[in-house]
């Protein structure tokens, strides 16, 4: 009902940056938030930074100053810009949004995009 398609991962040398996009489609009636989560191996999945309709954006601690999300204008996409990354940024990310698809169905949904790998060699 919703996919979220995300793009831009790769392979950069630490100081180098990525940009991350997602673009959500689907029967889709409004969007709450979207942003981005990481899961590095062995460890858990976090919240790296989202961002609502209205423009608030939060972020993890350890990225405050090198990472910016964004929005389109037509809020159906977000985009993780990383800037300085660091070995320790080596993770798979993975896109997610609370998403209302309308049409009697009025709860709030989590759905996640596929992951895309970013790996920041030292």
């Amino acid at each position: 009902q919703v996919q979220l398609a995300e793009s831009g991962g790769g392979l950069v040398q630490a100081g180098g940056s990525l940009r991350l996009s997602c673009a959500a489609s689907g029967s889709i009636f409004r969007i709450n938030v979207m942003g981005w989560y990481r899961q590095a191996p062995g460890k858990q999945r976090e919240l790296v930074a989202d961002i609502t309709g209205g423009g608030s954006a939060n972020y993890a601690d350890s990225v405050k100053g090198r990472f910016t999300i964004s929005r389109n204008s037509a809020w159906n996409t977000v985009y993780l810009q990383m800037n300085s990354l660091k070995p320790e940024d080596t993770a798979v990310y993975y896109c997610n949004g609370e998403f209302i698809l309308g049409r009697g169905n009025y709860n709030p949904g989590r759905y996640w995009g596929q992951g895309t790998q970013v790996t920041v060699s030292s």
